[in-house]
């Protein structure tokens, strides 16, 4: 369904990764490779899918991740899957550029976690992170691996200039009537409203995709999250790490918790899938530091996995912004639902009845 809703400039914004999608490839492969190891004759009649994270009860193991650009898929995209993360009862990560102001999200009444990129001009990022502390935020997650802009070879095809599609993608654009009027007609193209104290006029999508180019740090340290453990009073997580030593750096640094992440096959190309090192990062920062994994979780069985090989919670991209896509509110609602029934699904079929209670024995590998 939303392979039929999108232009195809949207879908491959969507669906794309790095150079050969090795990793992007990888990232499923990996999940599908960890194998159950079941127990029977267990009573779970009542399963309870609810886990702890950050001292509250969430009601799936699932965070809902900072996508970018939402408001290309759905109007108000970040709006609906805050709304659709809120009545699940789990935690939503907006993105720094998100089309939605944070404030907004907030006033959704959604457990509110706000990703920030480390941009060149600290004064702008200082601003969102104020914004996101009078808010009233639970998080925030700074984003470590995209310093240096992946190779995404369908943006090459797509755009003649930053945000500027060719001919071929206006025609295609012109084929999509429906996704044209439900994502323009509404307000426009949608304008980025959590990048700070942007120059006048540079808000829209073609000047600030510019803006944001010029605005990546090539020069960030650990030095700059523990500067940022200063400026924020809450939770403070660090997206992008991999390898157990930095986990251990970030937790050195201040952080309250590591997201293990590849940014979903994004960035660089064959890199290890965070399922495979996600029990090597538990294992090195031990049990009090929380861990988030993403990139690749499409089934509901595969945010149970997370559970078993240390994750306090998986991340859920794709998977809710095909739902999203497709069909909007109703969608993303729906996608949801399908992961929370293959959830309770997958306890009962291992013998497990309380999600909080999945752990290492219950999986193996091929």
């Amino acid at each position: 369904m939303a392979a039929r809703r999108l232009p195809n400039f949207c879908l491959e914004y969507l669906e794309g990764g790095a150079d050969d999608e090795i990793t992007l490839s990888r990232n499923r492969k990996a999940l599908d490779e960890v194998l159950w190891l079941p127990r029977t004759l267990v009573d779970v009649s009542q399963r309870e899918l609810a886990v702890p994270l950050f001292g509250q009860d969430s009601a799936l193991p699932m965070v809902i991740a900072p996508t970018g650009f939402n408001g290309l898929l759905a109007d108000g995209g970040d709006r609906v899957l805050a709304e659709v993360a809120h009545a699940a009862g789990i935690p939503f990560c907006q993105s720094m550029v998100s089309t939605v102001a944070l404030e907004d999200i907030v006033a959704t009444g959604v457990r509110h976690w706000m990703q920030i990129y480390p941009f060149k001009d600290r004064d702008n990022v200082a601003a969102v992170v104020k914004r996101a502390e009078l808010a009233g935020s639970e998080a925030i997650v700074l984003t470590t691996d995209a310093s240096v802009f992946g190779n995404r070879e369908w943006d090459r095809r797509n755009y003649r200039a930053p945000m500027k599609l060719n001919l071929c993608n206006l025609i295609d654009v012109a084929w999509h009537p429906r996704w044209v009027w439900d994502v323009l007609v509404p307000r426009g193209m949608p304008r980025f409203r959590n990048l700070g104290n942007l120059p006048a006029g540079m808000d829209s999508a073609r000047n600030a995709a510019t803006w944001l180019a010029a605005q990546m740090d090539t020069s960030l340290t650990w030095d700059d999250v523990r500067w940022l453990r200063a400026l924020w009073p809450r939770k403070l997580l660090v997206k992008g790490v991999l390898m157990p030593e930095d986990a251990l750096r970030a937790r050195d640094a201040g952080a309250d918790g590591v997201v293990v992440s590849n940014h979903g096959g994004r960035q660089l190309d064959t890199v290890p899938a965070p399922i495979e090192m996600l029990a090597a990062v538990r294992e090195a920062v031990g049990p009090d530091m929380t861990v988030i994994v993403d990139s690749g979780f499409r089934r509901g069985s595969d945010f149970v996995k997370a559970r078993a090989l240390g994750a306090d919670a998986a991340m859920s991209g794709r998977a809710t912004l095909y739902g999203l896509a497709a069909a909007g509110h109703g969608g993303a609602a729906r996608a949801v639902e399908i992961l929370r029934s293959e959830m309770a699904r997958t306890l009962g079929l291992i013998g497990c009845a309380q999600m909080r209670e999945v752990d290492g024995r219950y999986v193996g590998r091929g």
